[in-house]
């Protein structure tokens, strides 16, 4: 007894854009969608988990997510598939997980709370000069 073999069409991913490409795309689609108070930071040499987060704001849950979606859309149109995304039911803070870029969208409260943009940068400002520290002049005395 035999049977035909059958045959699978694939086709190969095409690689993924450039990280300032896929960045460029996620700015578009939340300006699209008027989202408020946008940041980006750099976290390469702090996470493994990616290179760029994108925190942004919304009004509202529904706004939240319609900002959310549209981060999935845009990226959609890139050829990139998210690898996650959560919190959509809530909608209060929803994470789009695109591998190099993650995007927070939050409600302004939830952003204020969790406070990601003062947990990932610390550190990256040089420690400030005391204001009682005492100068010395050019012959190294006080």
């Amino acid at each position: 007894m035999s049977t035909e073999a059958q045959v699978i069409k694939t086709r190969l991913p095409n690689p993924p854009p450039p990280v300032d490409v896929l960045l460029k795309t996620v700015h578009a689609a939340v300006e699209e969608l008027k989202a408020r108070d946008v940041t980006e930071i750099d976290v390469r040499g702090k996470s493994s988990v990616t290179d760029y987060m994108v925190i942004a704001s919304g009004t509202s849950t529904r706004h939240v997510k319609s900002i959310a979606d549209e981060v999935v859309k845009f990226a959609k149109n890139l050829d990139v598939q998210p690898l996650g995304v959560e919190g959509e039911r809530e909608a209060e803070w929803v994470l789009v997980d695109l591998g190099d870029v993650v995007v927070h969208v939050m409600l302004p409260r939830v952003r204020e709370f969790y406070a990601l943009e003062r947990l990932w940068t610390v550190g990256d400002q040089p420690p400030e000069a005391e204001e009682d520290e005492v100068e010395m002049d050019a012959e190294g005395r006080f």
